[in-house]
């Protein structure tokens, strides 16, 4: 970045503390491209790079007022944009790893589809063998496919509880699984 982009850019922020419209549009022009870059890279998906940025905008354009140095504009917006795409990374990284999961489990069930039945049946058994507020959150979690804010509503528990049930149900499910051989 050349000094005179810097020095634009902090003319930019200025006005946008004094509440000039057209300065914050200018900035956004200027900086939403890095930042999706930026998101990203943390991210590894364009659509939800894009999310990412347009979150952070809307956390800097609040907190641009609270900015002393507005020469620091880029390495503090770049910094709300890390933090926000960590956040995102951090949120989504269960549902990544069920998908990990469901994924070996139809690869290995279409290149082993004679043993489908036997494995069917060791999981149905296996999953017999959890707590009753487990198997149900198992099973309103991949074979009905609700959300965990849905199971809340409808086992009537906080989102908390629900998530440490199904990840205690996954731990234990391992467990049982590793011990039959799966």
């Amino acid at each position: 970045m050349t000094t005179t982009d810097k020095i634009f850019d902090s003319l930019l922020v200025m006005q946008c503390q004094l509440g000039n419209k057209k300065a914050m549009e200018l900035l956004v022009q200027r900086w939403h491209g890095r930042f999706c870059k930026q998101a990203y890279w943390y991210t590894n998906d364009i659509e939800v790079s894009k999310d990412v940025a347009q979150d952070s905008w809307s956390k800097i354009l609040q907190k641009i007022h609270s900015l002393k140095d507005p020469n620091k504009f880029g390495s503090w917006a770049l910094t709300i944009v890390t933090r926000c795409a960590i956040d995102w990374q951090r949120k989504h990284k269960k549902e990544q790893e069920n998908i990990n999961f469901y994924q070996k489990v139809n690869t290995s069930s279409q290149a082993h589809q004679d043993n489908d039945d036997m494995v069917f049946i060791l999981l149905k058994k296996s999953i017999k063998e959890l707590p009753k507020n487990q198997q149900i959150v198992l099973h309103l979690f991949y074979i009905e496919e609700y959300s965990i804010k849905q199971i809340s509503k409808i086992m009537d528990v906080s989102t908390g509880t629900i998530k440490s049930r199904l990840f205690n149900a996954r731990e234990k499910l391992k467990l049982i699984l590793k011990k039959q051989k799966l």
